[in-house]
């Protein structure tokens, strides 16, 4: 975790702006009406009750590259001048092979912006995809990018939530059938893990972030049944992907932020 100062205790936020994709978004933690929940809500529903005049912005949108959201949502958020801002993104360019150098020097510049306007700032590194089929591939360049992340909060003095060191997030169950996001219990989890790094302690029967699952009452497929398992992600999710790209279309083309402006939030969500 980067450097905190006498001021960064979380009794002193009262506003926080969620930043990124759907990472952030919240995909695929399902709500009511199509509508999705995810870590960032699950961390503001917490902060809610800490503080009664608690308001939240939720700014990511699916799909969305480093460059749409330093040029897209930093600036919002610092018009909306809130306590704490969530940065996370980076994901979408590293699976289009760009390069992590020139990503990382896009990050600082956002951290910088968001710090200098009195911004609490809690970045994420990129998850360890080691057990994750085909996206392990990205390894090495995921690993990469987490160092930059890491050397940025140090020198900004941010704090960072290690994702890549989740091992309770190398079980499959924790993720959705694209492979990419996670499902409602990995949200639940990173979001114990954020509140942790904030200084947020939750009541126990939330969990803890680190307790593993119950063991699986099924037997790993063997190797047909996973290369069988390969062909339908890549048919249902992959290809599809490519289309986007080749079309130059994005799933969160004239999708708007779930919310765009600092408000109570009223909800029963738990982390």
């Amino acid at each position: 975790m980067g450097r905190r100062t006498d001021n960064d205790s979380y009794r002193d936020i009262t506003s926080f702006v969620a930043l990124g994709d759907s990472f952030t978004e919240g995909l695929n933690d399902e709500g009511l009406n199509g509508t999705y929940i995810g870590w960032a809500d699950r961390v503001a529903t917490v902060l809610a009750g800490q503080t009664a005049s608690f308001r939240y912005a939720n700014l990511a949108v699916r799909g969305k590259l480093l460059r749409d959201v330093v040029d897209e949502q930093v600036g919002p958020a610092v018009a909306m001048a809130p306590d704490l801002v969530s940065l996370a993104a980076g994901g979408n360019d590293i699976l289009r092979r760009a390069d992590v150098d020139d990503l990382a020097g896009l990050f600082d510049g956002a951290v910088r912006k968001l710090r200098g306007a009195g911004c609490r700032v809690m970045i994420f590194t990129g998850f360890d995809p080691r057990p994750v089929p085909v996206i392990r591939m990205l390894r090495g360049r995921i690993a990469a990018y987490n160092m930059h992340l890491r050397a940025i909060a140090d020198e900004h003095g941010c704090d960072l939530v290690d994702l890549w060191s989740m091992r309770v997030l190398h079980d499959a169950r924790l993720w959705s059938d694209d492979r990419l996001h996670l499902t409602t219990e990995g949200h639940q989890r990173v979001a114990l893990r954020a509140l942790a790094v904030l200084g947020v302690t939750t009541p126990a029967e939330n969990g803890d972030w680190r307790t593993p699952l119950p063991p699986a009452q099924s037997t790993p497929p063997g190797w047909l049944a996973a290369r069988r398992a390969d062909l339908h992600w890549a048919r249902e999710y992959a290809f599809p992907w490519l289309r986007r790209r080749v079309r130059h279309t994005s799933t969160g083309d004239e999708i708007p932020p779930k919310r765009p402006a600092l408000e109570s939030l009223v909800t029963t969500t738990r982390p």
